[in-house]
């Protein structure tokens, strides 16, 4: 991805001890940074709905009721090389040294590994956890989360061994800095589905008034979930808790 001026932009992984830091983004508050070594050629985007499965009592199949979205998760790979053919050049017969564009000696990847590892992966005492992580690529910011997967392949080698060839695959899933999620999410909204667990002392009156901000409902609801006797809840039970259309009145 190149900016205004045709330049070619580096897509770059900050790190940051603080989710609230990492929310705001600003790339000098970040405690940790990598540069790719060139830009992936392709990345993945998963999407995932969690669902509760709904069986009424005596029939032969189950319905499947929405329960809440999973995090995003993306997958790229970074590619480390130290052989020199990134800048165009290469060994210019067997047994040379790699070179870089410029014809220098290149060091191994090591170096470049050990950085990526750090900003991913290194734990951090002070937080007692990994880093809060932003994907940048040029102006755009593309990704906010947590590295959750990291695999790296290591393909070519000089003769002692040391690595001059790699690719690290990294699966990373959305996060959302928790003051910011609580008011994104409304536990309490009746627009959505909601599974709830009967605890001791519930009766579907009260758990409706807690989701709807009404006991009225406690019918439909009883009839959602084939209740024969609503009054008596066990607690541990799974209820279902649909949205409810509130200018239909309740029967």
């Amino acid at each position: 991805m190149a900016n205004d001026t045709g330049k070619l932009e580096k897509m770059l992984i900050l790190a940051y001890a603080d989710s609230q830091k990492a929310e705001d983004g600003v790339a000098s508050n970040a405690d940790d940074k990598f540069e790719a070594l060139i830009n992936p050629e392709s990345y993945a985007i998963e999407y995932r709905f969690k669902f509760a499965e709904a069986q009424g009592q005596g029939s032969s199949g189950k319905q499947l009721k929405y329960e809440s979205t999973e995090p995003l998760e993306m997958t790229f790979e970074f590619l480390f090389d130290g052989t020199g053919i990134i800048d165009g050049e290469w060994r210019t017969k067997k047994g040379d040294p790699p070179v870089d564009g410029k014809g220098n000696p290149q060091d191994s990847i090591v170096e470049g590994i050990q950085k990526f590892k750090r900003a991913l992966l290194e734990y951090k005492g002070d937080s007692h956890e990994p880093r809060h992580l932003k994907l940048v690529w040029g102006k755009n910011s593309i990704f906010k989360g947590r590295a959750t997967e990291v695999s790296i392949n290591y393909k070519l080698f000089k003769p002692d061994g040391t690595p001059i060839r790699a690719v690290a695959k990294v699966k990373f899933k959305s996060s959302i800095e928790e003051t910011k999620r609580a008011l994104q999410e409304d536990k309490k909204s009746a627009d959505l589905t909601h599974v709830r667990k009967v605890k001791a002392g519930d009766t579907l009156p009260l758990m409706c008034e807690r989701i709807y901000g009404d006991s009225k409902y406690y019918l439909q609801i009883a009839t959602v979930n084939r209740l024969s006797n609503f009054r008596s809840l066990l607690p541990g039970t799974e209820l279902i808790f649909p949205p409810i259309d509130k200018t239909v009145k309740a029967t």
